[in-house]
């Protein structure tokens, strides 16, 4: 998935979904955090959706759809365990 993105669009798609899951999830971790959660969430949730055979439609919206659900899932959990 990351030849179709490459590594710059990578990260910087990922950051971008990495904010937003932060606006809107109303997560005050800081914008720096926000980004890089979204970056790896963007990873964690390709490799997951990858193992389970679950297509991700091969363009910018489908890898920013999964980063927003990556960052998502990663930002819940950072939340939990904040606490």
């Amino acid at each position: 998935m990351m030849e179709s993105v490459g590594w710059i669009g990578a990260i910087i798609i990922g950051g971008l979904a990495g904010w937003l899951a932060g606006k809107l999830m109303d997560m005050r971790f800081g914008i720096f955090m926000n980004i890089i959660l979204g970056i790896v969430g963007s990873v964690v949730a390709i490799a997951v959706l990858g193992t389970f055979d679950v297509p991700v439609k091969d363009s910018r919206l489908g890898y920013f759809v999964t980063a927003f659900l990556g960052a998502s899932l990663l930002l819940f959990v950072a939340k939990i365990v904040r606490r």
